[in-house]
């Protein structure tokens, strides 16, 4: 699988693999870290600027491992489903379901970005959001069921946190897609902070877990492309969990570990 790293906030330069694919030209890189309008929140103009640097950098479909910082630019992963013309379903590992309204207007948002897909992607049948929070699924379920978009409830399947701890084989096919191509959108969040140095409020996932439902869905489905967010603050000083340098290493470590097994599906 080609690989691209759009960078945002200089981010990994701190980790030895990622900053090494760069060197080394394995990667394609993109630097959108002068582009105004992408925290959290993307206006049109800067997401007319990030599709035509993924243009201009030869990249023509949405093949591949896509890597693009925190988990503020989520929204990335409805840019780069844009670029799909052909049937498929959308698995996202996410601590959040990423379906909320933006606060203001119409713009895409890392919190809302699944719903936009919903809403506007003629080829997606239906979303698997894996991992989410139990209570944020009840929350969400709530506010879209009394909202004028309620019937894009019936293409979404919530694969709750519990769900993933009481059982070694928490994902049936019958769950997932009813189309033979995947887009599988990462966010490590959904892990452990055993796992993982986000800058959202994290899950329980682990690795093994994670890697173990996508080699099964490997083995029934083509996967499209996979995107891989979720790497610390620019700001982040240390936590309970981590210091700024303990961080770095422990997602260096996950982001080539990812890298390395998605390449040898």
């Amino acid at each position: 699988m080609p690989i691209t790293v759009c960078n945002f906030t200089n981010v990994y330069e701190n980790q030895p693999f990622m900053e090494g694919l760069r060197r080394s030209g394995e990667a394609t890189w993109i630097d959108l870290s002068q582009v105004p309008g992408t925290d959290c929140y993307c206006d049109d103009e800067a997401v007319e600027t990030i599709r035509r640097r993924i243009a201009d950098a030869g990249i023509k479909d949405a093949g591949g491992i896509h890597f693009f910082d925190n988990g503020n630019y989520h929204y990335m992963s409805k840019i780069w489903t844009d670029m799909v013309q052909e049937p498929f379903s959308l698995v996202v590992f996410d601590h959040h379901p990423d379906m909320q309204e933006p606060r203001f207007g119409n713009i895409l948002s890392c919190g809302g970005w699944v719903k936009k897909v919903l809403k506007g992607n003629k080829f997606v049948n239906n979303v698997v959001i894996i991992g989410v929070a139990d209570h944020l699924v009840n929350e969400i379920r709530a506010e879209l069921s009394q909202s004028v978009d309620a019937e894009i409830l019936d293409k979404v399947t919530f694969i709750r946190e519990s769900e993933l701890s009481s059982s070694s084989h928490p994902i049936p096919q019958r769950r997932i897609a009813p189309t033979s191509h995947l887009y599988i959108s990462i966010d490590k969040d959904a892990l452990s902070p055993a796992c993982a140095a986000t800058n959202w409020d994290q899950g329980s996932l682990d690795v093994a877990t994670l890697k173990k439902i996508i080699e099964d869905l490997a083995a029934s489905h083509k996967i499209i492309g996979v995107d891989i967010c979720g790497e610390r603050a620019r700001d982040f000083a240390g936590d309970e969990h981590h210091t700024v340098q303990e961080a770095d290493i422990l997602n260096d470590r996950i982001n080539r570990e990812l890298t390395e097994f998605l390449q040898n599906l």
